[in-house]
């Protein structure tokens, strides 16, 4: 497979670890400009939000662009939304720094998979996908421990500070390996929707975006988790955060084989009720630390077994639209975050804490609904629209 996929992996990383980055620093930023947990937690969901909705359109108004500028703007773009965040002096202005940012990394990441796919034979295209596929849940996963590690140890703003310097050697690496692609004709957004008229497709998607936004309603707040229920200081959280982040990248993995070995079907039902049991488990287990980090490892490995099901399912349901159905997945992978850490930072405001694993699970049990609607619903594929 073509070494550049590779490189195109580590600028997918280093756009997601973005995302979720502040989410082991929340205490720390709130702290710095005055506002609550809730507010902190925001710049989890403005982010997902602007990433989700900017990525197709941004793909279409683009179209004509030639990828490899493209794909430097981008990142121009992108690190000039990281040096606004790390120089912010009030929260609203760390606010359009985030904004920024989710745009220009939402089309980078887009880049990122059409580029893979382009460069590579047509044998190594699905293989070329996947790579970079996993260099974004690798980054949403370990951005946390990675921003926390740091932000305990020299300050909230010295993540992006990396990041920045990251994304320069990223510019550098594409302008030097990376050769010219013409840019091919883009799918309108309105004929792309058009393909979530069979159920079956549907239903698969709004179980993305319903289990992302359980999961994410605990893990965007898991740091005052930790410290209010747990009683753990910087460095046990930077060590749960860690293990966490080892335990869902395998976890990526281990869907992949149970996929492959007992079909798509049954891996989603039993990963999603599996992780249901350990959502709701959670806050009952923090009387041992022992137990809890089980209970964690289990729901940080499950967390992120449902991806590779998932997206084959859709490539089965849908063969002809598969590209399609990625792109919109990841869409609603990002919807689900935006939404479960919005829901997240209401819980704690209005609640407690404690409470945040229980409303997440809510939506586990919702995501198994609509999983359930799906798999079950027999049909073919659908065709893409043709256009007029």
């Amino acid at each position: 497979m073509d070494k550049r996929v590779y490189l195109l992996t580590i600028v997918s990383f280093i756009v997601g670890m973005v995302e979720l980055i502040i989410g082991g620093i929340l205490d720390l930023v709130a702290t710095d400009f005055g506002v609550s947990l809730g507010q902190a937690g925001f710049l989890i969901t403005i982010y997902s939000l602007v990433f989700a909705i900017a990525a197709p359109v941004l793909l279409s108004l683009t179209s004509k662009i030639e990828r490899k500028r493209l794909t430097i703007l981008a990142l121009v773009v992108f690190f000039f939304g990281n040096v606004l965040a790390v120089f912010s002096q009030t929260y609203s202005m760390l606010l359009i720094a985030r904004i920024i940012s989710a745009a220009s990394g939402s089309l980078l990441v887009v880049l990122c998979v059409t580029i893979a796919s382009n460069i590579v034979t047509e044998k190594y295209r699905a293989r070329a996908i996947g790579v970079v596929f996993m260099g974004i849940s690798a980054s949403l996963v370990l951005g946390v421990p990675i921003g926390l590690i740091l932000g305990n140890s020299f300050g909230w703003r010295t993540p992006f500070i990396l990041i920045t310097v990251l994304t320069l050697l990223s510019m550098a690496c594409v302008h030097f390996f990376m050769e010219k692609i013409d840019p091919k004709p883009s799918i309108p957004i309105v004929q792309q929707l058009r393909t979530l008229k069979n159920r079956r497709i549907l239903f698969a998607q709004l179980t993305t975006f319903l289990f992302l936004a359980g999961h994410l309603t605990l893990y965007a707040y898991l740091t005052p988790f930790l410290k209010i229920a747990l009683g753990l200081n910087g460095t046990w959280v930077s060590a749960v955060y860690l293990i966490f982040g080892v335990a869902a990248v395998a976890g990526g993995g281990i869907g992949g084989l149970l996929a492959d070995r007992f079909g798509t079907k049954p891996t989603i039902l039993a990963v999603i009720v599996a992780f249901g049991i350990s959502i709701f488990t959670i806050p009952y287990t923090t009387f041992a630390l022992p137990l809890f980090l089980f209970v964690m490892m289990v729901w940080s490995m499950l967390s992120w077994a449902i991806t590779p099901a998932m997206q084959s399912f859709l490539i089965e349901s849908s063969p002809e639209t598969s590209d399609i159905q990625q792109s919109l997945n990841n869409s609603a992978l990002h919807f689900g975050i935006a939404f479960g850490s919005l829901i997240g930072g209401v819980v704690i405001e209005q609640a407690t804490v404690e409470q945040n694993a229980t409303v997440g699970g809510m939506f586990i049990i919702l995501a198994l609904a609509t999983a359930v609607l799906s798999v079950a619903k027999e049909g073919s594929g659908i065709a893409l629209p043709s256009r007029k």
